[in-house]
């Protein structure tokens, strides 16, 4: 999969969320995507890194301090 086919996806499931409101207006949207984001892609990166936060950190581009409190954050870990 390709990251225009993850665009793709992306912009699919906005259009329907906006089909879905029904021209009521959305509150908050940016927050709501990144955390509906976030939470699949930590939980699928840290499978795929055997739970190793280090590796998980660095294919992420991010602080492993910030990985850990992300995790925590979306209840990956305690």
């Amino acid at each position: 999969m390709s990251k225009k086919h993850i665009e793709e996806c992306l912009r699919d499931s906005l259009e329907v969320y906006f089909k879905d409101l029904r021209g009521a207006e959305p509150h908050s949207m940016y927050d709501m995507i990144l955390k509906t984001v976030e939470k699949p892609l930590l939980d699928v990166v840290m499978q795929h890194a055997d739970g190793n936060q280090s590796r998980a950190a660095e294919w992420l581009g991010i602080n492993r301090n910030t990985l850990r409190r992300k995790l925590v954050e979306h209840k990956l870990i305690k």
